[in-house]
């Protein structure tokens, strides 16, 4: 339910998904180098709760940072 009303927050709030992979740790990686540059981010977490192996993770950023922080990441693989 919780992920159900964040998902509901960031599209109400004009968040874009720029981002996703199934490693937690790439999601971590993408927002400290976002977040480095001083741009806002949300990590949405998808994966089941029962089986990690599947789901994935998604990086959201506000629209207005959507260009530098593409840049940004233009080099982590998914």
């Amino acid at each position: 339910m919780l992920a159900v009303i964040l998902y509901l927050c960031i599209m109400e709030e004009g968040w874009k998904e720029i981002y996703m992979t199934v490693y937690e740790y790439r999601a971590e990686m993408a927002k400290e180098i976002l977040e480095n540059e001083g741009i806002g981010v949300v990590i949405m977490n998808q994966k089941d709760t029962a089986y990690q192996a599947f789901g994935e993770m998604y990086v959201y950023v506000k629209e207005e940072n959507v260009e530098q922080a593409v840049e940004l990441l233009k080099n982590l693989k998914h």
